[in-house]
């Protein structure tokens, strides 16, 4: 709260000097580094404030990552330098401006600790803020989002340009699936779905949403990268977090963490532990009504997950520090349902039950060591980093009926492994020239196997009758991708512009080996029915049929960003970056993603990557009591990945589809988003967002002449089309303030409708209302949340493609969620000195 205030204060006070008529030049310029005097370690966010004779704010700044300032405009004269940090004791300093002293270099100042008692422990803020940076937008997770929901899911659907999709857990990014997510700036072997529900929301600092990374980053992702940035201790003493909470409709979720550390001297030693435990209900239906055919369906989903976090911070001195830590996940859940089918004859209805289980672990293990120069902010830091998933599914289904598939078990083991070694550079060149550079090796692989008792309609050999089931084949597909880059990228800053422009250079080669084993006598030599694919090399091997793909490239990947400051209210932001976003294993993997009588989901192993050329151009404006931030972008692709929609030749009456991926021709898309932060009144605050964006989606879907009765495989026909697809989505957070301890919240969302290869999806509205209440002398809150309190969220929409058809969608939105945080310990915070790839900012928002 001092530091608020304080900044108010400067903002006040900068308005009211600026109003004065005395006509002093402002020739001076004031720079140098806050340390702590303890550690010898840099402060980051310290304000700098600059007064006059008569104690009035003039101007002020904070201090980076590397504890650094730099303050103009300073009128000649003499003035006084305030330097403020929470916890620390101020120090003031006169100077004085003159023609023969303009610049003013305070050299290194060294801040003491403040005793101070536990009421001064620092608390998560009440609301969340969004700040625009030259390369990202970064969104600061307060308490109003932590109660939306138990899980990192429920707080990406508040998030501008952000959606997730209840039914299937896509996460999309500006209307696009191709995004990468990461946790502290690592990929996670974990698939997204499952990695949004293990985290539980309360451990969630920040998420940064960087739609035009630079060179530094991985150019994966059309629409960009979103990156989860847990809490992270590193205060002196011994401190901890304490979070709990549940949530309920018809089900009890539940989800709660610990945040621990303990720091003193060069050794800070931290922990965490979030846990999971869901369990929800989904249902819904699919309609033909030109075929009379109906499919409902009921599925309950019970899901335990827990996450560790231990590591280790070594100060060794001023020059050397080095960072160990590890991340271990544990995911144990089921899903059980019912499909029914009903068919205009009674005697072909079908029931399916399923009861599918999924158990996985993924463990982490990184070790970080950085190296300062001689040269003042030169560096050179290695990091490695080490992924291991190991998953093993269960699918037991039943069918119920006449002249339907016989019942079948699946197993599937996935093992995963993931290194990465990153080497970096950084260089100041001279006060406004930085220079950074690196290299780094990727090294992924994948190992998934099916094993199953099902029995299939045969396809793949003439020579038998098409009608004879065979035993379903075992399946093992393995996947490798090799990932080594080289990167550079040179800063410039003038008085009020900065650039950056970056290049990034790739060789890649990746390889995907199928192979299935059937039952004696099924493979022959002639392999004609086993690919259509003219990329894929296709062998016998006994009673096995091998398919490899391989695709070794290398591309050069430019970035450039630049940023006009023409006064303190006013920031223009303009980027370009070239991207990749290479198939997914979902997108590849031969086997089945799930499967229903009327629908069944396979990737493409032959997939290729689709490229991206990204431009846009923000506006930021600040206001008295907020800022608005509005930015345009435009995407051109080459090789767009999108689903395709076939029919399933394994059913001799054509009645269930194949979901699965293709590349098809170049496309573009474009959009507008507005967001900004307001505080109305003394008692009301808001922030809000608006977008619209329009993309042009590409695919095929297989159909059939209506007209045909007792359709054959011989009747389907391939057809390309093209959606042109207009969307927008509008949120606002209101935050009222009834008292020191008591604030309410309201929540409003509208989610436009929008149309995608199968459906034209109705738009969706939801309203959430809150309180919380600040006790224990600031250190405890309590929440309470009503989330959907009109019950209006649902998925819905009618297709054509390549039937007529409707469907709907629910689950339990309609929640209560009640939660409790405490927070123990003196809270004093020290900022590590290593540079985190995640947060490669150049240029901040400043206190204004």
């Amino acid at each position: 709260m001092k530091q608020l205030f304080l900044a108010f204060l400067l903002l006040l006070g900068s308005i009211s000097y600026a109003n004065t008529n005395d006509p002093v030049d402002k020739i001076g310029t004031i720079k140098g580094q806050v340390l702590d005097k303890e550690l010898q370690e840099p402060l980051p966010f310290v304000t700098v404030s600059v007064h006059n004779t008569a104690g009035e704010i003039i101007t002020g700044g904070i201090t980076d990552d590397d504890g650094q300032f730099e303050i103009k405009g300073i009128p000649e004269g003499e003035n006084n330098v305030s330097i403020q940090f929470i916890g620390y004791k101020t120090y003031d300093v006169p100077i004085t401006v003159s023609r023969k002293n303009r610049s003013i270099n305070l050299g290194v100042i060294q801040l003491e600790e403040e005793a101070t008692g536990l009421d001064e422990v620092t608390v998560v803020a009440e609301r969340t803020t969004i700040q625009q940076k030259i390369d990202r937008k970064v969104i600061t997770i307060g308490k109003d989002l932590t109660t939306s929901g138990p899980t990192a899911g429920d707080i990406m659907n508040n998030l501008p340009s952000v959606t997730v999709d209840q039914q299937s857990g896509a996460l999309s990014l500006r209307g696009n699936q191709n995004v990468r997510v990461m946790v502290d700036g690592k990929l996670s072997n974990v698939p997204v779905d499952q990695l949004l529900k293990q985290i539980p929301s309360t451990s969630i600092k920040q998420i940064e949403l960087i739609t035009n990374p630079s060179a530094k980053y991985n150019p994966e992702g059309m629409s960009g990268l979103i990156n989860i940035i847990l809490h992270k201790n590193a205060n002196l003493g011994f401190n901890a977090n304490i979070n709990t909470g549940i949530t309920y409709q018809d089900n009890p979720k539940w989800n709660t963490g610990i945040d621990l550390n303990y720091r003193n001297g060069k050794f800070n030693l931290f922990g965490s532990w979030g846990g999971n435990y869901n369990k929800n209900t989904n249902f819904g239906f699919v309609n033909r009504p030109n075929d009379g055919i109906t499919q409902n369906f009921d599925f309950f989903d019970d899901s335990n997950s827990n996450l560790f976090k231990v590591g280790l911070d070594y100060y060794i001195n001023e020059k050397n520090t080095l960072s160990v830590f590890t991340n271990q996940n544990t995911f144990n859940g089921f899903v059980t349902g019912t499909t029914d089918v009903t068919f205009p004859n009674a005697a072909n209805d079908v029931t399916q039950i399923f009861d599918n289980r999924n158990d996985n672990t993924s463990s982490q293990y990184n070790i970080d060591y950085k190296l300062d120069l001689a040269k003042e902010g030169s560096s050179i830091e290695l990091e490695i980093d080490h992924n291991i998933f190991n998953g093993d599914e269960n699918g037991n289904f039943l069918f119920d009926g006449d002249n339907v598939a016989q019942d079948y078990v699946d197993f599937i083991d996935t093992d995963r492994t993931r290194t990465t070694i990153n080497l970096d550079y950084e260089n100041p060149i001279s006060e406004t020239i930085k220079l950074e550079a690196g290299a780094q090796a990727r090294i992924f692989s994948s190992e998934i196997g099916r094993t199953s008792n099902q029995s299939v309609i045969n396809p793949f050999n003439l020579s038998i009758d098409p009608n004879t089931f065979i035993a379903s084949p075992t399946t093992d597909f393995d996947y490798s991708r090799d990932i080594y880059s080289l990167y550079a990228s040179v800063n410039k800053k003038w008085e009020k512009w900065s650039a950056q422009f970056g290049l990034r250079f790739e060789s890649v080669d990746v390889t995907a080996d199928t192979r299935e084993t059937f039952q004696d006598g099924v493979v022959t030599d002639d392999l004609s029915n086993f690919n259509t694919d003219p990329s894929v090399q296709v062998s016998r091997d006994g009673n096995s049929v091998l398919r490899n793909f391989g695709n070794d490239y290398t591309q050069v990947y430019p970035s450039a960003f630049i940023t006009y400051n023409p006064s303190e209210k006013n920031q223009y932001q303009f980027s370009y970056s070239r991207r990749i976003d290479r198939p997914g294993i979902g997108q590849v993997n031969p086997i089945r993603e799930f499967s229903t009588p009327l629908i069944s989901a396979f990737g493409n192993p032959s997939l290729v990557p689709q490229f991206t050329n990204s431009l846009e151009v923000n506006y930021t404006r600040s206001l008295e009591k907020g800022s608005i931030t509005t930015g345009v972008f435009y995407r051109s692709v080459s090789d767009l990945i999108n689903q395709a929609l076939l029919y399933n030749r394994t059913d001799p009456n054509l009645n269930s589809l194949i979901f699965t991926q293709d590349n098809f021709d170049d496309t573009s898309s474009y959009g507008l988003e507005v967001s900004a932060n307001y505080k109305a009144t003394s008692w009301w605050s808001l922030n809000a967002s608006f977008d619209v964006f329009s993309q042009t989606q590409q695919s095929f879907a297989e159909t059939v002449d209506a007209s045909i009765e007792n359709p054959t495989v011989d009747d389907i026909t391939s057809n390309d089309f093209e959606i042109d697809n207009v969307v927008w989505n509008f949120r606002v957070f209101n935050n009222f303030k009834a008292t020191k301890k008591l604030t309410f919240s309201a929540f409003i969302l509208y989610r436009g409708a929008n149309e995608n290869i199968q459906f034209e999806v109705d738009p969706m509205f939801m309203t959430n209302i809150g309180a919380r209440y600040n006790f224990w002398k600031g250190k405890a809150t309590a929440s309470l949340n009503y989330n959907d309190i009109f019950n209006t969220m649902k998925f819905q929409g009618t297709g054509t493609r390549p039937f007529n058809q409707n469907i709907q969608f629910n689950w339990e939105s309609n929640t209560i969620n009640a939660s409790l945080s405490l927070r123990l310990g003196g809270n004093k915070y020290r900022a590590k000195s290593r540079k985190r790839r995640d947060n490669d900012e150049k240029e901040g928002g400043g206190i204004f």
